[in-house]
């Protein structure tokens, strides 16, 4: 065989090793969500490449022995069309032996590379760029090379197979989508450009509903505004115009003893008409939801979907009170600043190392906050000032303070044990931060 010939064969070698390198990082890659919406959208090809990948074993089993097979005749191929070239070249400087040993080397070290980056980097490279087209391009000619060879795949695919009972593995492959992935897709596309940094905290929001408690997301029993049962009008009159809502809750005796909650469009219709206000009256006091404290938001959703109502109050398991939670409370923890942007904020960033933090915001609002993936005694707190309780072992008093994680938390403002203000500095690096007290 001519060094002409030879050149054209391994050229040819070379193109049917990249087929095979491109055709099995392509399939690998092909996203099925994206292959799904091309077969959705008519696309043939895209719904044979799903078809493949939910049985792979036939279409990796024919890659493999094109492969191999290409790379043993490239040895072949390559070793006697450029080893006597190069040794004879090299005879004219060096001993017989020694250009004969250099020449193999030299020759086998060619051919080497020429299937390293034309067979292997460079289709492998392609595959990834464009995956779901590749697949769809390469499946006809693989369904050519299955059916030619048959019995060799059907061999190899049932050894294979063979393998994976004994060891008790499974050779199909998962297809399960998780709420990591989602998310991990989201951070690409915002790192991308393809979504905006709010649309992808909402995203990641709607996924904590499950994990956050409504805790998270309630007003705190100190701040709740109601009515007792039997308070005179001047006096319902007079808490509407000081603590303006939505809705109160109409209690019996004290807090601790709701009956139910009064609508505060009510309430204002019959001040406009000049009507008395009496919440005596069971036509004005409606029928209230209570749920637990330990539910999350996502269960919360539910009970106000089940119950046709947006707003409820949470309990204790020794039945006391300890806040309220309304649908727009939830509303907000997913939105964050869209629904109610004039809101005072929680977390307000002072400048690019400080923070200053209500001692009431949600501990998963914090490590967002500071880019931390957790806090000591995790699940022992809500809040940041429930970290704070924990990590003194004692109530916070004003300029206590906690160094964790190069971070510094300092109580500014307590009022009446309940820590208003706190504020969060970034440790200089390299200073001395010890986790403690």
């Amino acid at each position: 065989m001519s060094l002409t010939q030879s050149l054209l064969v391994i050229g040819l070698l070379i193109a049917a090793s990249a087929f095979f390198s491109m055709a099995e990082i392509a399939l690998a890659a092909a996203r099925r969500l994206r292959l799904r919406q091309m077969a959705d959208e008519g696309d043939a090809g895209a719904e044979r490449v799903l078809r493949v990948q939910e049985q792979p074993g036939d279409y990796f089993t024919v890659v493999q022995i094109g492969q191999n097979a290409v790379a043993i005749l490239g040895g072949i191929v390559g070793e006697g069309a450029l080893s006597p070239h190069f040794t004879g070249l090299l005879a004219l400087w060096l001993a017989e032996p020694t250009a004969q040993t250099v020449g193999f080397l030299l020759s086998f070290m060619v051919i080497t590379s020429l299937f390293i980056l034309f067979s292997d980097l460079f289709p492998k490279r392609l595959g990834m760029a464009q995956p779901e087209q590749l697949a769809i391009r390469l499946a006809p000619p693989m369904a050519w090379c299955m059916t030619l060879l048959r019995p060799l795949v059907w061999f190899y695919s049932r050894g294979a197979d063979a393998l994976f009972r004994l060891l008790g593995l499974s050779s199909l492959r998962d297809e399960r989508i998780t709420s990591d992935d989602i998310l991990a897709m989201m951070e690409a596309g915002a790192r991308a450009g393809v979504l905006a940094e709010r649309e992808q905290q909402v995203i990641t929001n709607v996924f904590e509903l499950d994990t956050r408690t409504v805790s998270s997301a309630m007003s705190p029993r100190d701040r709740i505004a109601f009515f007792l049962r039997d308070e005179p009008d001047a006096v319902i009159r007079l808490r509407i115009a000081a603590e303006p809502f939505s809705t109160y809750p109409v209690c019996e005796r004290d807090i601790d003893h709701v009956v139910g909650y009064v609508d505060a469009k009510d309430l204002f219709q019959r001040v406009l008409n000049n009507q008395p206000i009496s919440l005596k009256d069971d036509s004005l006091v409606r029928k209230v939801l209570i749920v637990p404290d330990r539910l999350t938001l996502s269960e919360v959703l539910e009970q106000f979907r089940q119950a046709h109502e947006d707003f409820a109050v949470i309990v204790n398991e020794y039945s006391l009170v300890v806040g309220v939670v309304t649908l727009n409370d939830v509303m907000s923890t997913v939105m964050g600043g869209l629904v109610s942007p004039f809101d005072e904020e929680q977390i307000v960033q002072r400048d690019q190392d400080s923070w200053l933090i209500d001692g009431v915001t949600p501990i998963e609002d914090v490590l967002r906050a500071l880019s931390l993936d957790e806090l000591p005694h995790a699940g022992e707190y809500e809040t940041l000032a429930g970290f704070l309780m924990v990590m003194l072992r004692r109530v916070p008093r004003r300029t206590d303070s906690v160094a964790w994680g190069g971070y510094k938390f300092e109580v500014l403002d307590v009022d009446s044990y309940r820590i208003d203000q706190v504020m969060v500095t970034r440790l200089p690096a390299g200073s001395p931060a010890p986790d403690t007290v």
